[in-house]
């Protein structure tokens, strides 16, 4: 198998692929192959699938059988959710909507042949390719440790068992004992996630080991919602967070899985938990298609196209598209835009104007959320904030409750729209 990682002059015009008409292949039906199976891949796949009313082939292909959701995973953390919540098949997906479900790792995409190898020997042909591969983590971005050390010092940024490794040494924590966070460098997925995790985390921790500590290691000079967090730890949470920004040594950090230890500007502290959070790229197999510029896979912002292969769209997290933040809202609605632009560009039906939308919330402690969103539109350039707005310090009880209960059911929402 030869992986062809080419790179196209200029840029792929989006318009010519909208206007153009729709693909025709001599036999069968057109064929569309999804890598991932979160916010961006499932949506994308189940959009086609139901609104081409089964005139469109629809491959998905995921290694893991149950789904566990990032976002919400900080709640698990802070005791508001069970794991179980937060897990989801693709049963549905299957039966009602058609989609052939492969339960395996993609591992070589060839351009030229338009196929898609899989680590079980399969290879799966395309007419378009959606990659909505999210995370993987940048090798070497924190001194000292790698992916072998995660299961000491876990970064719980892909949820499911790393999330409950994380809790379980939480709960294990001595009384007094310091909970550390290494914090990630922009960009990187879910903004507020870090620090709503820290607030979950100090939630936790008040109820069980109130004389304990949470140091943060920051590269960032400041983070999204800073004013609501830092007004909700204050409040919540007095005297038991210390952050250290780059201005203090942030951003010059190790650690040492083995003795335990984070090493901030060079001072040595020992923690008994160390939650390193790494610098980020997007998922491997974006690299391996050719289609990264950097650390992430650049695209057009009227329909997530790749902008080095028109038949390559990327969602989500792996995505270098412009303002949007990398979060399960942006995915789910760049989903909804590529697979408008997908069916109509195999089956020539209606392709809307792109329009894209955005929401994180977070929760500070029981019934306090905050929230920061914005609306999009499609540039020639990217995807361009038009207007946002985000919750103010010293709002009501009343309305952070409300806040937090929109959040629930944002929640149950989205993976209705994921997964059927």
């Amino acid at each position: 198998m030869t992986f062809n990682r080419r790179t196209f002059l200029g840029t792929a015009v989006v318009t010519a692929g909208l206007l153009s008409a729709p693909m025709v292949r001599a036999q069968g039906k057109p064929r569309v192959v999804v890598i991932g199976g979160g916010a961006g891949g499932a949506t994308a796949a189940r959009y086609i699938a139901k609104d081409s009313a089964g005139a469109i082939d629809v491959t998905l292909v995921e290694p893991s059988r149950t789904y566990y959701t990032c976002f919400f995973s900080n709640l698990y953390l802070g005791g508001f959710r069970e794991m179980g919540s937060l897990g989801h098949s693709y049963g549905t997906l299957a039966a009602a909507y058609g989609i052939n479900v492969v339960h395996d790792w993609a591992i070589g995409i060839d351009r030229d042949a338009k196929t898609v190898t899989l680590a079980g020997g399969a290879s799966l042909p395309y007419d378009k390719l959606i990659l909505s591969p999210g995370i993987d983590f940048v090798d070497g971005a924190v001194p000292g440790w790698d992916i072998s050390a995660q299961n000491a010092m876990p970064h719980a940024y892909k949820a499911g068992s790393q999330t409950e490794l994380l809790k379980a040494q939480i709960m294990a924590m001595p009384q007094g004992g310091v909970f550390a966070m290494v914090a990630p460098p922009n960009p990187y997925r879910c903004p507020p996630g870090p620090y709503e995790r820290v607030s979950m985390v100090a939630h936790l921790l008040k109820q069980n080991n109130p004389t304990a500590k949470i140091l943060i290691a920051d590269p960032k000079e400041s983070f999204s919602k800073q004013g609501l967090f830092q007004e909700g730890w204050s409040t919540h949470y007095d005297g038991m967070i210390e952050r250290i920004g780059p201005d203090f040594g942030g951003a010059d950090v190790a650690v040492d899985p083995d003795a335990m230890t984070l090493s901030i500007d060079g001072d040595v502290t020992n923690v008994d938990v160390c939650n390193v959070i790494p610098a980020m790229k997007a998922g491997r197999i974006a690299e391996i298609a050719g289609i990264t510029e950097g650390n992430w896979a650049p695209v057009n912002a009227a329909d997530m196209s790749s902008k080095m292969d028109e038949n390559i769209h990327v969602l989500g997290d792996a995505a270098a598209q412009g303002d949007m933040p990398k979060s399960g809202f942006s995915a789910n609605s760049q989903a909804k835009v590529c697979a408008n632009a997908v069916r109509g560009a195999l089956t020539g039906s209606t392709i809307f104007p792109a329009r894209f939308a955005n929401t994180c919330w977070s929760l500070i402690d029981t019934n306090d959320g905050v929230k920061v969103g914005a609306t999009y539109e499609a540039t020639a350039e990217k995807i361009a904030q038009v207007e946002g707005f985000v919750s103010q310090t010293g709002e009501s009880a009343e309305l952070r409750e409300a806040t937090y209960l929109e959040s629930v059911g944002w929640y149950d929402g989205i993976v209705a729209d994921m997964f059927g």
